[in-house]
């Protein structure tokens, strides 16, 4: 799988080929721009299908909702194969991925989990010490901080989590240091 591939397509295709594995699909987290700029030539190079949250399309589409405008080229994705919904397993070859819906940083955000593995990519719904910011349209911090709650924190503490920016953490680290979630943020 290659997971929000960013906005520079020639690395990524480069370093899959290095590598030397043939990706299966493409899956989004979220449709912000730095998450899909280059979602189009990997799709093409590889002729993989695109997959995403249900609650993603319209932000997907539109790049005044997914701020690709303000890039040198807007993005506008409509051609997507699957929209996932919350629990549905998502599988490709022998890897099988649980989709958590993880509304907040973006209205259709989600995770996905690889309960074989112990592995959690989050995106932009939660980072090492912190949580996605929510300042931008569609953005809300109580809802995202219950998605956390009810879809992640539930996890066991061993599961590596693998965010969209920024190094990985677990989930036990996260439930007893992140601020955001221990109340330390408020405070």
């Amino acid at each position: 799988m290659i997971i929000d591939p960013g906005d520079d397509s020639d690395v990524i295709i480069d370093e899959v080929r290095k590598a030397g594995f043939v990706p299966k699909a493409i899956l989004l987290t979220h449709g912000h721009v730095d998450h899909i700029v280059a979602v189009e030539a990997v799709k093409a190079e590889f002729s993989i299908p695109l997959v995403a949250g249900r609650g993603e399309k319209q932000l997907l589409a539109e790049p005044s909702l997914n701020f690709s405008t303000y890039h040198d080229a807007p993005v506008s994705l409509t051609n997507l194969e699957k929209l996932c919904d919350d629990e549905e397993i998502v599988s490709f070859g022998s890897l099988a991925l649980r989709v958590l819906a993880t509304p907040g940083h973006t209205p259709g955000g989600v995770c996905y989990l690889s309960e074989t593995d112990g592995i959690l990519f989050c995106g932009d719904t939660l980072f090492q010490g912190s949580i996605g910011r929510t300042d931008l349209p569609g953005g809300d911090t109580d809802v995202l901080l219950e998605s956390i709650q009810r879809k992640i924190l539930t996890l066991p503490d061993a599961i590596i989590c693998y965010p969209g920016h920024g190094p990985r953490t677990t989930v036990g680290t996260e439930r007893g240091g992140n601020p955001f979630l221990t109340g330390a943020y408020f405070a």
